[in-house]
């Protein structure tokens, strides 16, 4: 198994498959299936890309009975930082003010939560 790298980075389908085992502990294959919506990916895919998530050092697996469940071996808040930093590079020309712009004219965020971030940057600050 490969250590992850420090750059973290998963695809599309990488994170659904990490999103389900954030939310569930650890999972089968069949029961990644089972939680897709329709047209479901076929079995050979969710398993090629569990097993590339195993390779990348971000998943691991116990066997239990004839099968693998694999769990994660990395927290969601591993990837959080880094995806949105990309995020705000790619959607908003590098710039969080802009982000946070268009959170609040998306009404995705509240005066409560902005006073709750400016009193963290003014305790960083201290």
């Amino acid at each position: 198994m490969k250590k992850h790298k420090d750059t973290l980075k998963l695809t599309e389908k990488e994170s659904e498959i990490m999103s389900m085992l954030w939310e569930t502990g650890g999972m089968f294959v069949r029961e990644m299936l089972e939680r897709y919506p329709e047209p479901k990916p076929h079995v050979n895919t969710v398993s090629t890309t569990v097993r590339i998530l195993e390779e990348k050092g971000y998943v691991g697996h116990e066997q239990v009975g004839g099968s693998y469940r694999y769990h994660a071996l990395l927290p969601a808040s591993a990837f959080a930082g880094k995806s949105f930093a990309r995020m705000i590079k790619t959607f908003f020309m590098g710039s969080a003010s802009a982000a946070v712009s268009a959170l609040v004219e998306q009404e995705q965020i509240s005066v409560e939560e902005l006073k709750e971030i400016i009193n963290m940057i003014e305790k960083k600050e201290d």
